[in-house]
Order: structure tokens, then C-alpha cells, then sequence
């Protein structure tokens, strides 16, 4: 239905039920109107936000380079604590774990929940 529509109706239902009904029938047609004003807002708004992406992930680029760098770093780490750490191998657990965790983060925050 039209606001005009709505309108008239809302006269028309004044007229057969009198003014003891004024208020309550305002109140109605007000209601509708603003849900009417939320819908159009909502609608444009539609129009102009800009379209989400299929998937809200990292780039493949991002992705790679993540991991082509926490691998050599876990591989540089490990090679200085094995070649030069006088029994400090211990390390490499957390350093490792620590890569795995980075990469488990970065990878899991970066797809939208999906």
C-alpha cells in the first residue's frame, strides 16, 4: 500500500471511528511511515555500499610470502641453535610452534570465520 494510500485509510478509519481513536490511529500511521522511510534507507544503501567479496581472505601473494618467510627463519633458527647453540635445541619447540601458531592465526583471522 501506497503512503497515500495509507493515508486515506487512516482519515477514512478517523471518520468511522471517531476521535476517541485519533490517537491510536496516528500513532499506526506513523508507524508504518517510519517503517516505510527505514525500508527506502535500507534500499539506497544497498545501492551504494560497495559489493563484499565472495571471501574476505588474504591474497594468495600475502599467503605465500607468510610462509616463505617463517620458513627460512624457522630454518635460520635452527641451523644457528644446532650449529652454535651449546644444548640451547630446547628453543626450537617454542620457536616452531611459535611459526605454527602465527600462521594458524593469520590464516584462520583472515577468512572471515569461513
Amino acid at each position: 500500500m501506497s503512503t497515500g494510500d495509507e493515508l486515506k485509510a487512516a482519515v477514512s478509519a478517523r471518520r468511522d471511528l471517531g476521535p476517541e481513536f485519533e490517537d491510536a490511529l496516528v500513532e499506526s500511521f506513523l508507524d508504518k511511515m517510519g517503517q516505510e522511510v527505514d525500508r527506502r534507507v535500507d534500499e539506497r544503501i544497498a545501492q551504494r555500499a560497495p559489493k563484499a567479496p565472495a571471501h574476505d581472505r588474504a591474497p594468495d601473494g600475502q599467503r605465500l610470502a607468510l610462509a616463505i618467510v617463517s620458513l627460512c627463519l624457522g630454518t635460520l633458527s635452527t641451523l644457528a641453535l644446532v650449529l652454535f647453540g651449546d644444548s640451547k635445541s630446547i628453543y626450537l619447540v617454542p620457536i616452531w610452534g611459535g611459526i605454527i601458531i602465527i600462521n594458524a592465526i593469520f590464516s584462520s583471522g583472515r577468512q572471515g570465520g569461513k
